[in-house]
């Protein structure tokens, strides 16, 4: 690892431990030339994900983009760290399939599934905008669906 003080390519690991999200090593190393400390991330790197959209374009496979989605439907209604980790199994998810490329159409039904697990009101705005509501029967129908394909609550 090269020192960003003074460029010199020797070093010594002072410190290794997981990153608090665990997805990563944390290295605290020290420049045998400048004696400057400095962290460093170890982190797997995943063969590419491709997204291909309705369009028939094709794009790089982003969190962060599915994550705001979430967090849009889910405004106010459940905590960015839940959200956070569920982004984060629909790549997971997603990734299982071992396929190197996946339909827009995939990623919103895992968005879905996840979302119905956590809180149907994010579900269904989700699914309004996902599947393209554009009357008041539409968001009844899928209140029917869901209805019927829920397990009864505890009373």
């Amino acid at each position: 690892m090269r020192c960003p003080s003074c460029g010199a390519d020797d070093d010594r690991v002072v410190d290794s431990r997981p990153s608090t999200g665990g997805d990563a090593i944390r290295r605290r190393r020290e420049c045998r030339s400048c004696s400057l400390r400095f962290t460093t991330f170890e982190r797997v790197e995943l063969p590419e994900l491709l997204v291909r959209k309705r369009s028939g374009s094709v794009a790089p496979f982003d969190r962060t983009k599915v994550l705001d989605g979430m967090a849009r439907a889910a405004k106010g209604r459940i905590d960015p760290e839940t959200l956070a980790t569920a982004a984060a199994q629909v790549e997971f998810s997603l990734r299982e399939t071992h396929a190197r490329e996946v339909s827009s159409e995939q990623v919103g039904l895992q968005v879905l599934s996840h979302l119905r697990e956590l809180d149907e009101v994010s579900y269904v705005r989700f699914a309004s905008v996902y599947r393209d509501f554009q009357h008041p029967e539409d968001f009844e129908q899928e209140l029917s669906r869901l209805r019927k394909e829920a397990p009864p609550k505890p009373g």
